[in-house]
C-alpha cells in the first residue's frame, strides 16, 4: 500500500494562494459562514482522527485508492493519497494525480450554460428546439433548459447494454460528437416534462449540443476557455483515452471484470468510452477542483446574481427512503449543474461522481461551516461512500 500524507504547508503549496474560499453564495437564508468563524475542527476530522482512520483502513484492505483533501475555510484540515494510479507503470496515487470525476463534470456543463444566459444568448424558459434541430416534435417543443439542468425533462440514461459498446467503440472527437447526438435526438420521453424527476444523463449530453450551437464553438473548447482556464483549472480537461493511457499523471481506473460477479480489480480504460461529455468523463485534480469552487462561489465564473441563481436549489428531489434510524432527514434539490443538501440544518452544495466502473469521486462545500471536501478515488463506483458519510456527519452533527 503506497500513502503519501501531504504536509500543512504542502498542501498549501499544492493549493496556491488564491485557493480561499468564499462563503457568500449559497441561499440567502442558511446565513452562510455564520457558524464557521471561532468554531474548532472536530478533532474526528483532523489528521489521526476518524475520518483519517476510516480512509487507511478502507485503503489497507485495498477498498480505498485515490486522494482525498478536506479544507476550512481554504486551509487543509486533511490530505491523503493512497494506492496506484497506474499499476502497470507502479505510478503510485498522489495529491497531483489527475482522476477521472464521473457526473462531476455536470457541474462544468451546468456552469457554461448559465455564463450563456448571462451573456442573453439562451434562456432558461426556453425549449429544446429554440436551439438545436433533429428532435421529434414532442420533445423540441416541450422539453425547456431549465428541465433539462434539474433532471425534470423526461430524459433518462443513453448509456446502457445495447449503446455502451457503441460508445466505447468510437475513436475519435468527431465520432464521439456525431454519435452522442445520434443518441439523444433518438432519446424518449419516460414521462411528460416537469411532471416527475428523473437522473438524466441524455439531459446534460444535450445541453452540451446546446452549449456549442449558441456559442459558436465546440462544447470543450467553450469549457476549457470559460471554465477550466477561467477558473485557473491548470490539470483540468476531456483527456481522451489516448492521453490517459500515455499520461504518468492520470489515473487508470480499476474494477473487477465482472461489477456484478465481483473478484480481483483490473484496469478498465480501455472500456471507458474514448472522450467525455456534458454529463461525465471530465479529469482533474483535488487542487484544481479546489480552484473551480474558488472561482465560482467568488463570482469569478459567473457575476453574484447569476452564481446565486445557478447555485441555489431549484426542484426537490423525491427521497429514496425513509431516513436511517437516529439521522435528520435531508432534503435534496436540483440546481443548474450542481445539486443542494439541506441535512440537520446544514447546507451542502456540490456533487457525487456516480457509479462509473474505476470513478467513485465526491465534491461537498459546506457554506455554513466553511468546509470543502473533495474524495477522488480510481476504484469502482461507490466504493468511497462511507468516507464522503462519515465526514458529512462529523461537520453537520
Amino acid at each position: 500500500m503506497t500513502t503519501h500524507r501531504t504536509s500543512r504547508r504542502a498542501a498549501l503549496g499544492l493549493i496556491g494562494a488564491g485557493g480561499l474560499l468564499a462563503v457568500n453564495t449559497m441561499p440567502k437564508a442558511a446565513e452562510a459562514g455564520d457558524r464557521a468563524p471561532g468554531k474548532p475542527v472536530p478533532a474526528d476530522l483532523l489528521p489521526g482522527g476518524a475520518l483519517d482512520r476510516l480512509i487507511a483502513q478502507r485503503a489497507a484492505a485495498d477498498q480505498y485508492s485515490g486522494t482525498y483533501l478536506l479544507l476550512r475555510n481554504g486551509r487543509p484540515v486533511l490530505s491523503r493519497s493512497y494506492g496506484m494510479a497506474d499499476r502497470s507503470r507502479s505510478l503510485p496515487n498522489k495529491p497531483d494525480t489527475i482522476f477521472g470525476l464521473g457526473s462531476i463534470t455536470k457541474m462544468f456543463t451546468g456552469i457554461a450554460v448559465s455564463q450563456l444566459v448571462q451573456q442573453g444568448k439562451i434562456a432558461y424558459h426556453e425549449k429544446l428546439g429554440t436551439y438545436l434541430d433533429g428532435f421529434p416534435a414532442e420533445v423540441a417543443g416541450t422539453v425547456t433548459v431549465h428541465q433539462l439542468l434539474t433532471h425534470t425533462s423526461g430524459m433518462g440514461d443513453i448509456y446502457g447494454p445495447v449503446n455502451g459498446p457503441v460508445i466505447q467503440g468510437w475513436s475519435s472527437e468527431a465520432e464521439v460528437t456525431a454519435g452522442l447526438l445520434r443518441l439523444v435526438r433518438k432519446a424518449p420521453l419516460g414521462f411528460p416534462p416537469g411532471t416527475s424527476h428523473v437522473y438524466s444523463n441524455a439531459g446534460y449530453v444535450t445541453l452540451q449540443f446546446i452549449v456549442a450551437a449558441v456559442s459558436g464553438q465546440t462544447f470543450y473548447d467553450f469549457v476549457r476557455r470559460h471554465v477550466f482556464r477561467a477558473a485557473g483549472m491548470t490539470s483540468t480537461d476531456f483527456y481522451d483515452r489516448d492521453q490517459c493511457r500515455s499520461s504518468r499523471r492520470i489515473a487508470h481506473p480499476y474494477a473487477p471484470q465482472d461489477p456484478r460477479a465481483g473478484g480481483p480489480r483490473v484496469d478498465h480504460l480501455e472500456r471507458v468510452e474514448f472522450l467525455g461529455n456534458g454529463a461525465g468523463g471530465a479529469y482533474s485534480t483535488a487542487a484544481d477542483l479546489v480552484a473551480f469552487m474558488t472561482a465560482l462561489t467568488g463570482n469569478k465564473l459567473l457575476d453574484a446574481r447569476h452564481t446565486w441563481l445557478a447555485t441555489s436549489p431549484k426542484n426537490p428531489v423525491p427521497p429514496q427512503g425513509p431516513p436511517p434510524a437516529g439521522k435528520p432527514p435531508q432534503f435534496l434539490f436540483g440546481c443548474y449543474g450542481p445539486s443542494a443538501t439541506l441535512t440537520g440544518g446544514h447546507w451542502i452544495l456540490g456533487h457525487n461522481g456516480g457509479s462509473s466502473n474505476g470513478v467513485s469521486t465526491d465534491l461537498a462545500w459546506y457554506p455554513d461551516d466553511g468546509y470543502l471536501a473533495i474524495d477522488l478515488c480510481n476504484y469502482e463506483g461507490g466504493i468511497t461512500r462511507d468516507v464522503d458519510s462519515l465526514c458529512k456527519q462529523l461537520i453537520t452533527r
